[in-house]
């Protein structure tokens, strides 16, 4: 069945108002018309309808989208762009292959031992390839690699990945709730602290705490490529080791993680395997963003004792605004002491990473970070704050890029300082 039969009704709702170009992260650096989402709707279209050739400007088009799902946000008729996109690029892999890039992606986030060795000899070998740059910490590239390129600033991987520093069931107190934290890649390999900042804050609740050593990638670099079928794999791996626990909630720190196992699961790979839709669904329904349990829990900031006087500013990932998730970050932040909240313009603006768009589109993926970036340091925060460890990479690389020296920190790192000292 062709992809985009599954959006076929979805593609009827959209009218062409041309709401979406006010919205869109990719108009704005575009500036034409099949970058924004009602474009990239008539081009599914007429891709449906078979009457335009499958070229590669066919291809270069439907890559400029970032998923940020503003144009969801703010359409009228509630067009789901974001899935309309993805079962294009769907189409496009099934008719045109894997391009190489996506190929390599799959095979990885497939293989779990294949990423802990990657990771594993990146960390040790990382100096061979790599300069240390001065501000805060990071890696350059010395020479260009592969679709990566030379300027960008990448970030330290760990000596040791979170999830084998901890094991596999931390019991907490006697009727407190029982929580499967899903790790995410980016805090199982890059940010260690953000993890370790979770269980930190968990513990501080008396929550058992469950990090399910089979636990694989959510599946999104996959997704955002076209490749449903490794999505799909690893749904259904996923889906086998959550099911495995009785939990009260599966957390997620990662708002990349969070969309996947709370939106894109259901509303994609659901759809596509309907015999999955139930069990994606209850996994969805158990699916919390850390921030919103703490408050759920009752955590109170101000019980962790006065920490050092910071000023910060808040940037919203757009898997959490896609969920209405903003208020309560900032709540938790605003009532941690020491800590003064400084919003800065654009907070909700998307800051340029869109998974494969940074590789595919790095240039113009800095220039939409750029204005974020100002926005930063016009606040004059010390530290931009979020919920996403991917924010985090293209937020520390756009403002290095500047030379800016604003730290970059996850939210559950500014409420657990204290706890961890």
């Amino acid at each position: 069945m062709d992809p985009l039969k599954r959006v076929e009704k979805d593609l009827k709702k959209c009218v062409k108002c041309g709401a979406c170009r006010a919205n869109c992260p990719a108009f704005s650096a575009y500036q034409r018309e099949p970058a924004v989402a009602r474009g990239k709707v008539a081009l599914a279209q007429h891709l449906l309808a078979k009457d335009i050739e499958l070229d590669d400007q066919t291809y270069l088009t439907m890559s400029k989208c970032l998923l940020c799902g503003s144009c969801v946000e703010k359409c009228p008729n509630e067009v789901p762009t974001d899935e309309i996109v993805i079962a294009a690029r769907e189409a496009l892999a099934e008719q045109r292959g894997l391009a190489t890039f996506h190929k390599a992606v799959g095979r990885v986030i497939r293989n779990r031992k294949l990423m802990n060795m990657g990771a594993a000899m990146a960390a040790v070998l990382g100096p061979l390839f790599f300069r240390r740059v001065p501000a805060n910490s990071g890696l350059r590239l010395r020479f260009p690699l592969p679709f990566v390129g030379g300027k960008r600033h990448i970030p330290e991987l760990a000596r040791k990945p979170f999830m084998s520093r901890h094991p596999e069931i931390i019991q907490g107190e006697p009727g407190k709730p029982r929580i499967i934290y899903f790790v995410g890649c980016m805090t199982n390999f890059v940010y260690t602290e953000v993890g370790e900042a979770a269980l930190a804050l968990f513990r501080h609740l008396g929550c058992t705490v469950i990090i399910p050593k089979d636990q694989q990638c959510c599946g999104l670099p996959g997704m955002s490529g076209g490749d449903l079928a490794t999505v799909k794999a690893l749904a259904e791996r996923n889906l086998a080791v959550l099911e495995k626990y009785e939990a009260d909630y599966i957390m997620t720190a990662c708002a990349t993680c969070g969309g996947a196992l709370h939106k894109l699961y259901p509303a994609v790979v659901g759809k596509k395997h309907p015999e999955l839709l139930k069990r994606l669904q209850a996994v969805a329904e158990k699916t919390i963003d850390a921030a919103v349990l703490l408050q759920k829990l009752g955590f109170n900031p101000e019980a962790t004792g006065a920490g050092e006087a910071i000023r910060i500013t808040y940037h919203d990932p757009c898997h959490l605004r896609n969920r209405a998730i903003t208020r309560q970050p900032r709540e938790l932040l605003q009532a941690a002491p020491g800590v003064q909240l400084v919003e800065m313009e654009g907070a909700d603006k998307c800051c340029g990473l869109g998974g494969t768009f940074n590789v595919y589109h790095y240039d113009t993926s800095l220039r939409i970070n750029a204005g974020k970036s100002e926005a930063i340091r016009c606040t004059g925060a010390d530290a931009v704050v979020t919920g996403c460890p991917g924010c985090m990479m293209q937020l520390s690389d756009g403002l290095k890029q500047g030379g800016a020296r604003t730290r970059v920190l996850h939210t559950l790192e500014i409420l657990a300082r204290k706890l961890r000292q």
